[in-house]
């Protein structure tokens, strides 16, 4: 079976987005207002949630076509829960939107289930 290409999408997306807010977060006026607001620290802490979870999307999303439901349902949960996690993250510091403060552990939340859904699942053998 082949991969799943609308969630390799996705995940080489959020790869993409992740460098990006990286980027922008360690040079320029956003580095700048960051900087300013003592708010880098948590911008940072996004990036360094989204990058790998998102390289992990894209190697699972390779995959998916042999796998069970447990495994799809355990990468939309990782996928959505790092979206909330840091996505949270990133508007909490650039914005400074304190509303949004309980979005952040709910997206830990997902992520935690996430792993828990794919460590629970049951793997099977590619079919060749």
């Amino acid at each position: 079976m082949s991969p799943d290409r609308d969630l390799l999408r996705l995940a080489a997306l959020s790869c993409f987005a992740a460098v990006a807010l990286g980027a922008m977060g360690a040079h320029g006026s956003v580095h700048d207002a960051l900087t300013a607001s003592g708010r880098l620290e948590s911008w940072e802490t996004g990036v360094r949630y989204q990058l790998p979870h998102s390289m992990f999307l894209y190697l699972l999303a390779l995959f998916l076509g042999n796998a069970g439901k447990g495994i799809s349902r355990g990468w939309h949960l990782l996928f959505y829960g790092m979206l909330l996690f840091s996505g949270s993250i990133y508007l909490l510091a650039y914005f400074g939107w304190k509303w949004l403060g309980p979005v952040t552990p709910f997206g830990g939340l997902l992520l935690m289930a996430g792993w828990l859904t794919l460590a629970l699942s049951r793997w099977q053998k590619p079919k060749a």
